[in-house]
């Protein structure tokens, strides 16, 4: 399947599903504190939705049963919303891929419950700072391997752990469409960047080293091999003659 490049107006049907998609997690910020449980959130997001004329793209994909991966902690992605609350010093990624009239968007964020670790609130930042290099590296003419390697010299200068099987994609009438963005790379490899190609970036760091991790029995959630937390950070953008342009922001 090649990457399918889009036009100035699909590139617009894209943002208004980013645009709805970035105010839900507006809405989400405010809601996530101690004693809130991701269910919740989860639920909150269906409502927030129904409400904007769009839908939890991931609910039923795959078999996935929730509108939102929901990963706390160890679990570093594609969690399952659950009543366990949340406690202080927790952190717990929301990700989720919107639908407004058969376009898609996609954005996952890692929030703070409460008052975290210095260490915590560390590799939380850092792992934005990852994700805008990322984007910043996305130029016209540049490749996938610009993209991995600024990504991935945040994780080495740091010390953290990336979880190479998790990368970006492309994105539009599907969740997932080529290409696959890695979150790792060597700069001037792989395909170049086109104009109207619109691709999700989202570097899932470990705060351990090794970056190792291991799918859980019911297929979906993935946790962190060592123990460590885990977080990701992600938009959507596309690639335009003037610059990445983010469509979840």
């Amino acid at each position: 399947m090649r990457t399918q490049l889009k036009r100035t107006e699909e590139i617009g049907y894209i943002r208004e599903a980013g645009n709805i998609l970035a105010t839900c997690h507006r809405e989400i910020a405010k809601k996530i504190k101690p004693g809130i449980t991701t269910m919740q959130i989860d639920a909150l997001v269906e409502r927030f939705l129904e409400k904007k004329g769009a839908t939890p793209e991931q609910k039923g994909y795959k078999g996935f049963p929730f509108a939102t991966c929901a990963s706390v902690n160890d679990i570093v992605c594609h969690g399952f919303p659950n009543d366990r609350p949340l406690k202080e010093g927790d952190i717990v990624t929301i990700d989720m891929v919107v639908n407004r009239n058969g376009w898609l968007a996609d954005s996952g964020w890692t929030y703070a419950v409460g008052n975290v670790s210095p260490e915590v609130a560390g590799f939380m930042k850092h792992t934005r700072e990852a994700l805008f290099k990322g984007i910043a590296a996305a130029q016209l003419g540049a490749s996938l391997g610009d993209i991995g390697h600024a990504i991935e010299q945040v994780a080495e200068r740091e010390g953290y752990g990336i979880v190479r099987p998790l990368v970006g994609h492309g994105i539009g009438r599907a969740i997932h469409e080529p290409p696959d963005v890695p979150n790792y790379g060597i700069a001037g490899k792989g395909p170049k960047l086109k104009e109207g190609m619109v691709i999700t970036i989202e570097p899932v760091f470990t705060l351990g080293s090794s970056g190792a991790v291991y799918w859980g029995d019911d297929g979906w959630t993935i946790s962190s091999a060592d123990g460590s937390i885990g977080a990701q950070y992600e938009h959507t953008i596309a690639i335009t003659k003037n610059g990445p342009v983010i469509l979840t922001d």
